[in-house]
């Protein structure tokens, strides 16, 4: 099959097209497949049935089995994007598999894919990698593993169909799959001193002695109201919590994560910071500097690459630090960011004229718009840390010299708007305030005129692209109350929110589709699907936002999940890293691993402490 275009679609988007055509299967010697496809009533179902033509037994491991499921997920320009390019959200949950796509513009008709018949156990990925962060690749779907006597088969079947979207998506689900069995936590992240809450609900009847729920080779106590299923626990050991479920036979499954409390999961990592990757060298230009670690080799690490460096994203570990300072009182803390600091502004930024080096020893060789918002929002948290003028000023220079340079066109990440002018206002600093005010105005001015149409950045179009356009048009209309405001982020909020899942995964709940940053960023140089990287938490700001101007509680609760989903990302012993790659493998190389750098990723816990403090 090699392409699926719906009747009633005006841009006549074909939603498989793929370096390799739909449905090509990879078995191992001695099976063989044979195919059956059937259209009508306007879904397309398949069938594949596998044999074991051989004399002995055959068993088969994760990835020995692969179907090629080609959906067209990959970043073009962003006008081709909203129209013939698809967010594709995959559930791998044995008996209970799903593929939800998206039209990235967020236009229906959209395209499902369910599974009728057989378990599916994980996905892989096929990418060019001369397309680097654009192309998301081929996916592969892997049936779970089977024993097969000879002449024994298995068969795998799905249904493809149009949908309007996720809740036409779930609903069309227990329409086209009678065994479904949706399942749902009220939170993928846990903290210890909180419950677990899992709902369970079967379309199909179903006695209470069909029900077998485990959780660590235990079963787990549960009740049924209604034709819903509920298991409630305590949260009390840190850890992945897999819940294996099965109903009449029917099996899936729901992965929740335990964290130790949030206060003291952020204490923990920010001492691993001060204490494991803070460099200290008299003499050094290095010297005071938050740096990679690594967690295989367990040592401090530098190099001059972009992503490697002494500045740019790194500056996130020092904001963490300001804002838990916040908080806790602390002296080791304390002594390690006033040496950070220094750091800062021997190396990193000037406080005459607000330029931002991209590395130490004030090297601008790539003069990166990104860093200006980050050491304004730097200053900003030492402003409220210390109360200090200066700090507010150098926050107010960043931001002054980052449209000086181009910025009002430039979709930068976390321009703390709303903050520094009531900071600025608070601190009767009245010029500087007019002044960032219509640098803010031109800003959103340029974004309500390129609407949808964004322009490329360092990916061509991205999460992290949608979301700052709608956070600083929510954080102008907050300043302003001018409702053109308010409405260009509604619009750019329905875009936004397409990139997020809803699987049953803490992995995938409310994380916002990224595929590069465990190359750029990561030890292990790997492209693939980074479930989760902690920018997915730039949606859980804009979610926070609108909740906040408009009284959502729908938004509220999703900024909330969102704002966990990054956190697997932070180990109880306060270590971390920069990435989850999750696919099942990538171009052949075994997947499903956290980077050992801990690099960047501190922004996410950072977004979290912001959040709860609010």
């Amino acid at each position: 099959m090699k392409e699926m275009i719906a009747l009633n679609d005006r841009h006549q988007m074909n939603w498989i097209a793929g370096d390799t055509e739909w449905g090509t299967v990879r078995v191992p010697e001695g099976m063989a497949v044979t195919r059956k496809t059937h259209r009508g009533d306007g879904v397309i179902k398949e069938r594949y049935e596998f044999t074991n033509t051989g004399t002995k037994d055959m068993m088969t491991a994760q990835n020995d089995i692969a179907i090629y499921t080609p959906f067209h997920d990959d970043y073009a320009d962003a006008a081709v994007c909203m129209g013939e390019r698809c967010h594709t959200h995959i559930w791998c949950g044995e008996q209970i598999s799903y593929v939800m796509a998206l039209r990235m513009g967020g236009e229906a008709p959209h395209l499902g894919m369910v599974l009728t018949e057989g378990s599916l156990s994980g996905y892989s990925v096929e990418r060019d990698l001369e397309k680097i962060s654009n192309d998301r690749g081929d996916f592969l779907m892997h049936p779970s593993p089977v024993s097969l006597a000879p002449q024994e088969s298995f068969a795998i079947g799905w249904t493809l169909f149009w949908h309007e979207g996720a809740d036409d998506f779930y609903e069309k689900l227990k329409q086209l799959n009678p065994n479904d069995i949706r399942v749902q936590a009220e939170n993928y992240i846990v903290f210890q001193e909180e419950q677990i809450f899992v709902e369970i609900k079967p379309a199909f009847d179903f006695w209470e002695e069909d029900i077998k729920i485990m959780r660590d080779g235990k079963q787990v106590a549960f009740e049924v109201k209604d034709g819903i299923i509920s298991v409630r626990e305590k949260s009390e050991s840190c850890g992945e919590q897999k819940y294996s479920i099965q109903v009449k036979g029917i099996k899936t499954h729901c992965n929740i994560l335990v964290l130790p409390p949030l206060f003291t999961l952020a204490g923990r990592r920010c001492h691993f910071i001060a204490e494991k990757q803070q460099y200290h060298r008299a003499g050094s230009g290095l010297d005071g500097a938050y740096l990679i670690y690594d967690n295989e080799e367990q040592h401090i690490y530098y190099h001059p690459a972009y992503d490697y460096n002494g500045g740019r994203e790194r500056v996130g570990m020092g904001i963490l630090l300001a804002r838990y300072l916040q908080i806790y009182k602390d002296r080791r803390l304390s002594d390690s960011l006033a040496d950070y600091i220094a750091y800062v502004e021997r190396e990193l930024f000037d406080r005459e004229s607000g330029v931002v080096y991209n590395d130490y020893q004030r090297d601008n060789r790539w003069n990166r718009l990104y860093n200006y918002p980050w050491i304004s929002v730097f200053y900003l948290e030492l402003y409220r840390l210390y109360a200090k003028r200066e700090h507010l000023r150098a926050s107010y220079l960043a931001l002054k010299s980052f449209y000086a340079q181009g910025g009002g066109a430039f979709y930068a990440i976390e321009i703390p708007l709303r903050e520094i002018v009531e900071a600025l206002a608070d601190a009767q600093m009245h010029s500087e305030r007019e002044e960032l005010l219509s640098y803010f105005a031109g800003h959103c001015a340029c974004i309500m005129e390129h609407g949808l149409d964004y322009p490329a950045h360092e990916v061509n179009y991205e999460q992290s692209i949608v979301a700052p356009a709608a956070s600083l048009l929510l954080q102008m209309y907050a300043v302003t109350k001018e409702e053109k405001y308010l409405a260009g982020a509604k619009t750019q909020i329905g875009v936004l929110e397409l990139f997020s899942g809803l699987q049953p995964d803490y992995h995938l709940h409310e994380v916002a589709i990224r595929h590069w940053d465990g190359y750029w960023f990561g030890k292990r140089k790997m492209f693939g699907d980074t479930f989760p990287h902690y920018w997915s938490a730039l949606t859980a700001v804009v979610y926070e936002e609108y909740a906040a101007l408009t009284g959502s509680e729908k938004y509220r609760k999703k900024a909330d999940e969102a704002y966990r989903g990054v956190l697997s990302l932070f180990k109880p012993d306060g270590s971390a890293s920069c990435a989850y790659v999750y696919p099942v493998s990538v171009n052949g190389s075994a997947c499903g691993y956290y980077d050992p750098y801990a690099n960047d990723q501190d922004w996410g816990l950072y977004f979290m402490l912001r959040h709860v403090q609010k």
